[in-house]
């Protein structure tokens, strides 16, 4: 089935998402309880399920994370040069960074479940275990040092609380517990996880479409397009070449990609408001990068697909 095709249906579900909470169906409070059901019930179900029943024991996952983080670091650091470069100011500039750098973990599994299959999930929820604690680490110490309200040290015990804070990670690290004393898939429980990640893919694409703002959008060009070129151009092109350096397997390399051309996350405009950056200029990045991936994901999927191809 073409790329196109088969991806189509999530970007539909987005779109609907934005139609019925603008249009106010079943009701604003609805969508606003359904983000906090995606964050602490589903997305933990999904990366518990599948991260402690996974084969971790032959997994050649060096290369895998060499892939993810490679690419999210330079298109990190990428977006701290375009923000410098741009004169931004301090909140502007961690905006500019977290929008080359992040990525909407969502969509990553239900393009790559939509792609391969069961293999295609797993592979990207231990690309997500991979990537979240490390990409939460990294962003949250960027506002220590880069907002002149911060102390310009990196505060160990608030970021300790922060991460495990995180219904995500503590799913994560429950998993890899879980794998690591071999207990396996229990009856009842894993099915009934199992139950539970049926339903969040497609409820976690209406939410990613229901948060979108595509009114009353305000922010300067320069460091939005900074922003969307690190993060759908850059990202892909550092991963995909990191893939072919590599060698890697070909479904790793086309989940990491996968990764690679994500829009930015929601999430990042939440840490915005929260730590003082420029949460208006990072709505624009998430609804154009989101908007723009439409055409950008297809055609980069497409060319991995070429250079990777799964028999």
């Amino acid at each position: 089935m073409p790329i196109t095709a088969a991806i189509a249906p999530i970007f539909v579900l987005i779109i609907l998402g934005y139609a019925l909470r603008r249009g106010g169906i079943p009701s604003q409070d609805f969508w606003n309880l359904n983000d906090r059901l995606v964050y602490f019930l589903l997305m933990p179900a999904v990366f518990f399920e599948q991260i402690s029943t996974a084969d971790l024991s032959g997994a050649a996952l060096g290369g895998y994370s060499a892939m993810l983080y490679g690419g999210f670091a330079v298109a990190m650091f990428a977006g701290l040069l375009a923000a410098r470069g741009l004169s931004c100011d301090p909140a502007s500039a961690t905006s500019v960074v977290q929008g080359a750098a992040r990525f909407n973990t969502f969509i990553a599994l239900a393009v790559a479940e939509a792609l391969f299959g069961a293999p295609g999930l797993q592979m990207a929820v231990l690309g997500a275990a991979i990537l979240v604690p490390g990409v939460n680490v990294a962003v949250v110490a960027m506002f220590a040092l880069m907002l002149p309200s911060g102390t310009g040290r990196i505060d160990l015990g608030g970021l300790a609380r922060t991460l495990l804070g995180n219904p995500l990670i503590l799913a994560i690290l429950a998993g890899l517990g879980w794998n690591a004393a071999g207990l396996g898939a229990w009856p009842v429980f894993h099915p009934t996880l199992a139950i539970l990640g049926d339903a969040a893919l497609p409820i976690m694409l209406l939410s990613v479409g229901a948060n979108l703002k595509l009114r009353g959008l305000q922010a300067e060009r320069a460091p939005l397009a900074a922003a969307i070129a690190c993060k759908l151009l850059l990202f892909p092109l550092v991963v995909l070449g990191l893939a072919l350096l590599l060698g890697l397997d070909p479904l790793q390399a086309q989940v990491a990609v996968i990764f690679a051309a994500l829009p930015t996350g929601v999430a990042a405009y939440t840490l915005a408001r929260q730590l003082g950056g420029d949460a208006t200029l990072l709505a624009s990045v998430i609804t154009l990068s989101t908007l723009l991936s439409f055409a950008t994901m297809p055609a980069t999927l497409w060319l991995t697909g070429l250079l990777f191809p799964i028999s």
